[in-house]
């Protein structure tokens, strides 16, 4: 099926020219990248406001700083529909990457596969897919367009061994099956205990946490019931946004701005000459 996806910025610091370069990029990630491995059609389009979306639409919503680390993500509106908050900063376009594959991925946040735990005091369970959390840092990150975009496992992120030539993510930052990346992390469910589970980097080492038995509130998807349950995620992203990579991010920006405005310049002055034919 294919999706329509609606990228919209509420903030000015993030303008419509810049949502509209961010669209024509995640269009060609969906597209080109994630449409190779996972089962995910989609139509991004850049619009100048909420009003202006038009019905049917899954809405990407860049928006200034979030009032809880828990509110930017994929959310649920009132009709069961998903839309996602992505919050306004130097490199919201990896964000709002993120969001759009995992949404396309897992439009309700509820997928799971069976796989062998990374415990070894499990056996099987169920693992939360989750595309871009085991590699989501910006080190991992990849540019189309020039525009900074997430990096994502594929579907043989959760195959029981490891195999030459595999590919687990799309940039090949992950070599292994399950393996997570630093500022990343993983969830699972044990269906023999039924409590959940991660394994997260958040520090020097990767390590495993108990969750406890978790039950989700009101119309929330599981993805959200973890995301209250692992806020390290967004202090991490705003740990490890250095200096050099917001100047980068803001650079690749206006370069893609100075081309397009050259190009667009260069069409103009074509499109004169032909009136100008027609008119003399």
């Amino acid at each position: 099926m294919l999706r329509q996806i609606a990228l919209v910025s509420t903030t000015g610091d993030a303008p419509l020219s810049e949502v509209a370069q961010t669209a024509a990029a995640l269009q060609t990630q969906v597209s080109r990248d994630l449409g190779q491995f996972w089962r995910a059609q989609a139509c991004v389009s850049a619009f100048g406001s909420l009003s202006d979306i038009p019905l049917g639409y899954w809405p990407i919503v860049v928006s200034d700083t979030m009032p809880e680390p828990g509110a930017a993500g994929m959310h649920l509106d009132r009709h069961g529909n998903p839309y996602c908050l992505v919050e306004c900063g130097p490199t919201w376009s990896l964000a709002a990457s993120h969001e759009c594959l995992e949404m396309l991925v897992d439009p309700f946040g509820n997928r799971l596969v069976a796989g062998p735990s990374l415990m070894p005091d499990q056996g099987r369970v169920e693992f939360l897919v989750e595309v871009c959390d085991a590699s989501e840092d910006s080190a991992f990150a990849y540019k189309v367009n020039g525009i900074l975009v997430s990096d994502f496992y594929t579907p043989d992120f959760f195959a029981p061994t490891a195999v030459p030539g595999v590919r687990y993510s799309f940039t090949g930052a992950i070599i292994a099956p399950r393996q997570i990346l630093k500022a990343g992390y993983i969830s699972w469910h044990d269906p023999v205990s039924d409590e959940w589970f991660q394994q997260v980097f958040f520090d020097e080492e990767p390590a495993f946490r108990s969750l406890g038995k978790l039950t989700a509130n009101l119309k929330e998807n599981l993805r959200g019931l973890l995301y209250r349950h692992t806020p390290e995620r967004m202090a991490a992203k705003r740990a490890r946004l250095t200096p050099e990579t917001t100047s980068a991010a803001k650079t690749s920006m206006k370069l893609q701005a100075a081309a397009g405005a050259a190009k667009a310049m260069s069409l103009q002055q074509r499109i004169d000459e032909v009136i100008g034919q027609f008119n003399g």
